[in-house]
């Protein structure tokens, strides 16, 4: 094991990659990735990645100064992710810890922890008491029309992939349906299909929308309403028979921690940069596992990756690669599976010449 040190500085940088196609969801389109890059180094030399994806390029400039901003709060401090995502979650608890404070805590947790297992000799996923193997992943579709998803999952299924998720929360529900069984008709009555409404109907529409979905054997729908009404999310689960997904705006535990207690989804699948990095990932899992609710990941696959590895109830991993084009090494996919290297570390690290051409 190498000598770890404290930790030294931390390097941000920002990047604004396209999203070709863009992702599509009845709350908006996003055609850009903004994306803050984090190094965090240690006395002994030994550096840290990982990365933010802010959703909106209004969100780019601020995060990405947060992360700045702390490292003057953790110089110094031993290269320990647990007690440092405490302590700094303690210094900001005036201000409110989630949000962008929280995004730019789990950014540099994820980071620390890389050194961690950089430091000890291992991929992170062993490091957490995982192993190394192939992890099953479904395909996260960007299109909502039924011909641009019908198109984007052709070379996705001669990778092998044979489960998919796509958005959903049209206008008109008749779309929604249509697009449902254009899909189903490509991938056949054996694959997996997800449906992702974004947070996008009042928990009336809700109400009145989901029992069309029931008997078109979907494995999960999500988020038909506001993350944040556990009670009404509650009420929709009982009355739908097709299980329901939740956990990707999830601030933290706590949040985790209610929606579990409400009964207000079936599944769960944290977001490592809302969560609270790998650490706050390990906190909830723990919740997961103790209410017996398997986990999926949300976006971030290659350390979603790592975390599902090391975690009890693990389901499927989200691939949904839009950090790729900056990234030295893109997570590989073989067999619908992604594949780790059996390397120290979390498998981040950048591709420069593609960092300074989309330098923010």
């Amino acid at each position: 094991m190498r000598e770890v040190g404290t930790i030294q500085s931390i390097r941000v940088r920002t990047c604004r990659v396209p999203i070709d196609p863009p992702v599509e969801t009845a709350s908006g389109h996003v055609p850009i990735a903004p994306l803050v890059l984090i190094d965090v180094e240690t006395s002994a030399g030994i550096i840290g990645h990982s990365y933010l994806f802010t959703y909106t390029p209004l969100a780019l400039k601020p995060v990405a100064e947060l992360v700045a901003g702390m490292e003057a709060l953790i110089k110094g401090q031993p290269v320990a992710p647990a007690m440092l995502f405490d302590m700094l979650q303690q210094r900001f608890r005036l201000l409110g810890i989630e949000g962008l404070v929280l995004m730019a805590i789990s950014g540099i947790d994820m980071a620390i922890w890389d050194a961690l297992a950089k430091s000890a000799g291992l991929p992170l996923a062993r490091l957490l008491g995982g192993d190394i193997r192939p992890v099953p992943a479904y395909a996260s579709l960007r299109g909502m029309s039924a011909d641009s998803i019908v198109r984007e999952a052709e070379p996705l299924l001669e990778q092998g992939f044979t489960a998919f998720k796509f958005k959903i929360g049209m206008p008109d529900p008749e779309t929604d349906l249509s697009a449902i069984a254009a899909l189903r008709r490509k991938l056949g009555p054996k694959a997996k299909i997800m449906v992702d409404f974004n947070q996008s109907l009042s928990v009336a529409e809700a109400k009145r929308r989901l029992p069309t979905l029931d008997d078109l054997g979907l494995n999960w729908i999500e988020e038909p309403t506001l993350s944040t009404d556990f009670a009404s999310q509650a009420e929709i689960r009982r009355a739908a028979r097709t299980p329901m997904q939740a956990g990707e705006n999830w601030w933290g535990p706590q949040d985790a921690a209610k929606s579990i207690a409400a009964g207000a989804t079936d599944l769960i699948m944290p977001d490592l940069m809302k969560i609270g990095g790998i650490t706050g990932w390990h906190r909830t899992a723990a919740l997961a596992e103790a209410a017996g609710l398997p986990v999926s990941s949300h976006i971030f696959p290659e350390v979603s990756a790592h975390a599902l590895l090391a975690t009890s109830g693990a389901d499927m991993l989200e691939y949904l690669d839009i950090a790729a084009p900056v990234l030295a090494r893109p997570l590989r996919i073989k067999k619908g599976c992604a594949v780790l290297d059996d390397e120290p570390g979390n498998g981040l690290g950048w591709n420069e010449a593609a960092v300074a051409r989309f330098a923010a």
